[in-house]
């Protein structure tokens, strides 16, 4: 159970690529007090670097130490070897990254932090330093222990859960069983209840085009996917489909429904990126913990130029304060 601090902990990322850099600029550009709440896990020299790189006033220090002026909590960790060169895939940076994520993974399950805010990773530079994983999802399942976890992506007028993410098409189709999008379901409902609806109004994409055309364009639509949102409707809960996927956005982003089951990574991340590209929040369902992330890459390209934006980081933080304030049991049963 977290405490009731509101401490929002933020990963540095990959220290060659943006996130030290637009985790100074949301810093920065916080009040005194909300910035009481932070506690940055990162490199401090990198940390240090990214403050000057952007030409912003900030000073860090260590967790546990007294703040000196309006100075940001950090857990430093060390990085071997030197510095990082930006805009280089560099296995110690991966190496970094994750040794972040687990910090602050520990500090969450501790009760130290109420919400865990990251910054982009390196996918390539992660498994280089040998740590195997598909992304952050994956990776703080396999720290917390979760059998199960589910990505949500959370904007102002469009939301999207995903039944799978980083898998090939073939290998979507074959994951998309009745128990796991019955499971995506709930973890949906669940986390809006949590939020403050009470009758969340999900709608579930169909996996083939016109949800299969009754058996024309494939099967799944009617074995897999149309029983799991009649399960859900016997527990209550207000789901609807399969819908066709070539218009179910649509009808989400005027006002129809609260909340898209997509079945795979682009059904679900190409509708979110097309209305709300700077403002798309990825948030963790499933795990012990509460965490949030920008959804957005590590940007090689202008990593070091001080040009990245952090819009992004300001409504990832902003998420993660809201779930700070809200404890998990408001969810509540379906209704």
């Amino acid at each position: 159970m977290a405490n009731s601090l509101n401490n929002i902990g933020i990963t540095m990322g990959d220290p060659a690529g943006v996130g030290p850099e637009i985790i100074c600029k949301a810093v920065a550009g916080m009040s005194a007090n909300d910035r009481k709440n932070i506690v940055i896990v990162g490199n401090k020299p990198v940390m240090e670097n990214a403050a000057q790189i952007t030409g912003v006033t900030l000073s860090y220090h260590h967790v546990g130490s007294a703040a000196v002026g309006d100075s940001v909590a950090l857990v430093d960790i060390a990085i071997e070897g030197g510095p990082i060169t930006f805009g280089r895939m560099d296995a110690r940076a991966g190496d970094a990254a994750y040794r972040c994520i687990a910090r602050a993974v520990e500090m969450a399950i501790a009760g130290d932090i109420d919400c865990v805010v990251t910054a982009p990773i390196n996918k390539e530079a992660l498994n280089a330093a040998g740590h195997h994983y598909d992304g952050h999802t994956g990776m703080l399942a396999a720290l917390t222990g979760s059998t199960a976890s589910f990505m949500l992506l959370a904007s102002e007028r469009l939301s999207a859960i995903h039944v799978s993410t980083h898998v090939s098409l073939r290998a979507a189709i074959d994951r998309a069983t009745q128990d796991r999008v019955l499971a995506t379901i709930r973890a949906g409902h669940t986390h809006l209840r949590r939020l403050g609806i009470d009758t969340p109004r999900i709608a579930v994409a169909g996996i083939n085009p016109h949800c299969g055309e009754n058996g024309l364009f494939g099967t799944e639509d009617d074995k897999q996917i149309a029983p799991a949102v009649e399960r859900a409707r016997s527990e209550g809960i207000n789901a609807v489909g399969p819908i066709p996927p070539d218009t179910v956005y649509h009808r989400a982003h005027t006002g129809a429904f609260d909340l898209v089951v997509a079945q795979y990574h682009d059904q679900g991340h190409i509708p979110m990126k097309l209305v709300a590209f700077d403002t798309t929040v990825n948030v963790s369902l499933g795990l012990p913990i509460d965490r949030t992330s920008v959804d957005h890459g590590t940007a090689f390209d202008i990593a070091g130029t001080g040009e990245a934006n952090h819009i992004n980081m300001n409504a990832a933080i902003a998420y993660a304060r809201k779930l700070a304030a809200t404890p998990r049991q408001l969810a509540g049963p379906a209704q």
